[in-house]
């Protein structure tokens, strides 16, 4: 039986599904992957990491990635401050010199490190992603935003957990203190009483008349 060749346009009907398939699949690719969100507070004079993950889904689907960030002050505006696009680009503004590309080489990882943190750090940074899918009749856009809310303090607080895991260390320790002290004293009591009863057993041989001693021997059988 002889097929007919499909048509151009079944022919892109077909290419279309298959990519719409691929990216369907996407979604349920991501087992390495994981989207973590940043820390949000940062102490003065140290550096801190703005974690910026957004996974690829697929790694047969090849694509572009553009990736900015930008910096909000409290009551102002978004100012551009670093840009990946093919290479690292960083815009003049009170970050120029102090920041790092701290991205990945699969572009999973779009993060940047803020180097000696100061306190008019404090502020929101966005981070945007753009890709541009290559596929093989049609090249889809998809954008994605994470904001990061970052407050700069002078020294770092103890939290709560920290207070609650030394509490009981320091109990622990008072615990172990007052069982090895008790075993202790329960050693030398029962040391004490050995040798007691060691030289009480001692004192009533000697008290034994000579001829006595010797009736005391076990008979040896022949």
């Amino acid at each position: 039986m002889h097929m007919e060749n499909p048509s151009p346009l079944h022919r892109e009907i077909d290419l279309a599904q298959n990519d719409a398939a691929q990216l369907w699949a996407a979604g349920f690719c991501s087992a390495v992957c994981v989207e973590v969100p940043s820390e949000t507070e940062a102490v003065q004079g140290t550096h801190m990491k703005l974690l910026c993950i957004s996974c690829m889904k697929r790694e047969e689907v090849t694509a572009s990635t553009v990736v900015e960030w930008f910096y909000r002050p409290e009551g102002g505006k978004d100012e551009p401050i670093y840009e990946y696009r093919k290479t690292n680009h960083e815009f003049p503004s009170r970050f120029s010199g102090r920041l790092q590309w701290n991205g990945s080489k699969d572009m999973q990882d779009v993060s940047i490190t803020v180097l000696n943190v100061t306190l008019n750090d404090s502020g929101i940074y966005t981070c945007n992603i753009t890709r541009e899918f290559e596929f093989e009749i049609h090249r889809p856009l998809f954008t994605s935003s994470r904001l990061i809310h970052l407050t700069v303090v002078e020294e770092a607080g103890e939290d709560f957990t920290s207070v609650i895991s030394e509490i009981m260390m320091y109990i622990l320790l008072v615990f172990l203190t007052l069982w090895l002290l008790i075993e202790m004293v329960y050693c030398y009591r029962k040391v004490s009483k050995a040798e007691e009863a060691a030289q009480e057993n001692a004192t009533d041989y000697l008290a034994i008349p000579s001829e006595n001693k010797e009736n005391c021997a076990v008979p040896v059988e022949e």
